[in-house]
């Protein structure tokens, strides 16, 4: 019986690990400096928990910004909660891991993307660079190039 390593999704698994540590010192500790994150999610995944007007207002895809204002955070083993503001109505959602296509620090440069395995032959090898998309939250301020870690290399 042959069997192969599968490195895509051990990757995907300990990127999504990488970002509950992340979100669990925030919860704990608050953001630091300037830190802040662009977090793009597909929001058709059926255990995302958003308000009905978002959800017709971004049928596929979202993303949100965790800076200036958000409460609530709250980090467990498949996903977060958080409370968010949107053109100044707080609203909570509820984000699994395995929902998330993009997770971004442009404070520092850092980008996680996760391509789907259909994406694969499509994509292009040297994509490194994304800019972090428009978001919802108002504050979310300049944008800047973050550097993504893709798991192109990794896949047969």
């Amino acid at each position: 019986m042959s069997r192969d390593i599968d490195y895509g999704n051990l990757m995907h698994q300990a990127m999504r690990g990488l970002i509950r540590t992340v979100l669990k010192d925030v919860q704990e500790n608050g953001l630091p400096g300037a830190h802040h994150f662009f977090i793009t999610f597909d929001t058709t995944h059926p255990d995302v928990q958003i308000a009905d007007w978002l959800s017709q207002r971004y049928p596929e895809e979202m993303t949100v910004v965790m800076q200036h204002w958000y409460e609530n955070l709250e980090v467990g083993e498949d996903g977060f909660s958080v409370t968010l503001n949107f053109g100044d109505a707080p609203e909570p959602v509820y984000i699994p891991y395995d929902a998330i296509q993009t997770f971004v620090d442009p404070s520092v440069e850092f980008g996680l993307r996760f391509e789907a395995a259909e994406e694969d032959d499509e994509e292009d090898e040297d994509d490194t660079a994304v800019e972090p998309p428009e978001a919802e939250d108002a504050e979310a301020g300049g944008q800047s190039k973050a550097d993504i870690v893709s798991l192109d290399s990794f896949r047969k």
